[in-house]
């Protein structure tokens, strides 16, 4: 994945085809509802497993007690990858000293839904722990050759593919190597030595590099071609290339498919690891067809390679994807919006497996009523801020004064005297204009009947720094505590 922050649906058709009618009203300000049974030969899962292909998302195990996000993930999907826990940090935070339990959820929910589990990822420059980036170059291939081990020799024999390698490629149409830690002290022979670590410790796993920006023709993708195929010639374990798909719309390559088609040639599988695509917020009817065209338009270039294995989104609702938080005023990237309604890009992926086409529905068809879980019936916000000069910091303290538990929590309240947000803890805190938007972090989703969750953030200002008094809990209005 190319950024830290990775963030996390399912309808029926009758459903899907209500949302298509109502053009751009399916992107905005929809109640988060109970997704109804789909029948399975409506299903994405259905119609890729009928195809022999992947389609997959990125799981963040907290999710999963959240109704509609574990009923999409259980219908949706024949394959599985972990956001974030079977990274470098979350599994060995202390050299030598392994944490599985997160990424033992993401593989024990694989193996109980009969999906596939797709390892991401052993060796990336970015979430790596402070310990390992201190070491000399003799001493991190060491540490390397050992993570390797000990993380791909846990999920041995259950792990269908890896991501072995992540993001070693430079930026910037030079095609060169990324000046990571693993670069500037073990050399041009790191990759190599990784490959090498991984078959040993898993030899059935399929072994993969994995890179964004390469979905074309283009000096990165050649640069990572060149290299599949000295490994191909030498016999260095190399099984696989995914790409990872982070698109903007109207921005597909107009190449993807013979890009896939070349690596292929090579005698490697390919994937899309990491799709989404983005656009400007909020989501217009134009953008959302546009979007929905991008999405097929991957797909069918996946099904036209024959070792092209399927198709893996980056999470399943824009509620939690990563992209608002990295690009702001940018999102609504995937094919469930946020409140869990299938977009036209999930018809869009539908059709491209093979799916009909949902009928247009009449006064006499009405589409179902979603039931609403979210949100709670009443919360109360205390804001605490504490200014100086043109600065401030600020605590947002939240409690959900209703019967049921919140899981899964998104806060909204404006700034109106010209603050700017700057950054912010426990929670992913954005802005668009004036208005702001905090998203729970990965731990703290949960908050209990009667709980309070706290998040904070610190900002400029321009010498008034005015406190809100508007906030919304997944779209219902607080009391001020």
């Amino acid at each position: 994945m190319r950024t830290q922050p990775h963030h996390a649906g399912r309808r029926r058709a009758g459903l899907l085809a209500a949302v298509l009618a109502a053009g751009a009203a399916l992107a905005v300000g929809q109640t988060v509802g109970q997704p109804e049974p789909a029948s399975a030969a409506t299903t994405l899962k259905a119609l890729a497993d009928a195809k022999g292909r992947d389609i997959g998302f990125a799981l963040d195990p907290n999710r999963l007690a959240e109704a509609p996000y574990r009923q999409i993930a259980d219908a949706e999907f024949n394959l599985v990858v972990a956001e974030n826990a079977m990274k470098w940090d979350a599994t060995e935070p202390n050299r030598g000293q392994f944490t599985f339990a997160a990424g033992d959820r993401v593989a024990d929910y694989a193996a109980t839904t009969g999906k596939k589990l797709y390892g991401h990822t052993l060796v990336w420059h970015s979430q790596l722990p402070g310990w390992a980036s201190g070491l000399s170059g003799p001493e991190l291939l060491s540490a390397m050759r050992q993570h390797i081990a000990g993380v791909a020799g846990h999920y041995r024999g259950t792990v269908a593919a890896w991501d072995v390698v992540n993001e070693a490629f430079a930026d910037g149409g030079t095609g060169a190597r990324r000046d990571s830690v693993f670069q500037q002290r073990i050399g041009d022979s790191w990759i190599e030595e990784a490959f090498r670590a991984a078959r040993t410790a898993d030899p059935a796993a399929k072994l993969c590099i994995n890179d964004y920006s390469t979905d074309g023709i283009n000096a990165k993708s050649t640069a990572i071609y060149n290299l599949v195929r000295d490994f191909r010639t030498r016999g260095v374990p190399i099984d696989c290339v995914g790409f990872q798909a982070h698109l903007i719309v109207g921005q597909v390559p107009g190449d993807l498919q013979a890009n896939l088609q070349r690596f292929a040639d090579l005698g490697v599988d390919v994937r899309i690891t990491e799709l989404d695509i983005r656009m400007p917020t909020p989501a217009t009817a134009a953008n959302l067809a546009a979007q929905a065209a991008d999405y097929k338009r991957v797909v069918n270039a996946c099904l036209a390679v024959t070792r092209c294995a399927g198709v893996t989104t980056w999470g399943i609702t824009d509620r939690y994807s990563w992209i608002p938080a990295v690009f702001p005023g940018q999102g609504a990237a995937l094919i469930w919006d946020d409140a869990y309604v299938p977009k036209p890009a999930y018809q869009a992926v539908s059709e491209a497996l093979g799916g009909g086409v949902s009928p247009t529905p009449t006064p006499t068809s009405p589409s179902p009523t979603p039931t609403p879980t979210l949100p709670p019936p009443g919360c109360t916000v205390t804001y605490v801020p504490n200014s100086w000069n043109n600065g401030f910091t600020a605590e947002v303290r939240v409690r959900n004064d209703g019967p049921a538990t919140v899981n899964g929590w998104t806060v909204r309240f404006a700034l109106t005297s010209g603050q700017t947000v700057t950054g912010g803890w426990n929670a992913t805190v954005t802005q668009s204009g004036t208005q702001v938007t905090a998203r729970n972090a990965s731990w703290n989703g949960a908050v209990a009947p009667g709980g309070t969750v706290s998040f904070g953030f610190q900002g400029t200002h321009g010498g008034t720094n005015t406190s809100p008094t508007l906030f919304t809990l997944n779209g219902a209005t607080c009391r001020n505590g």
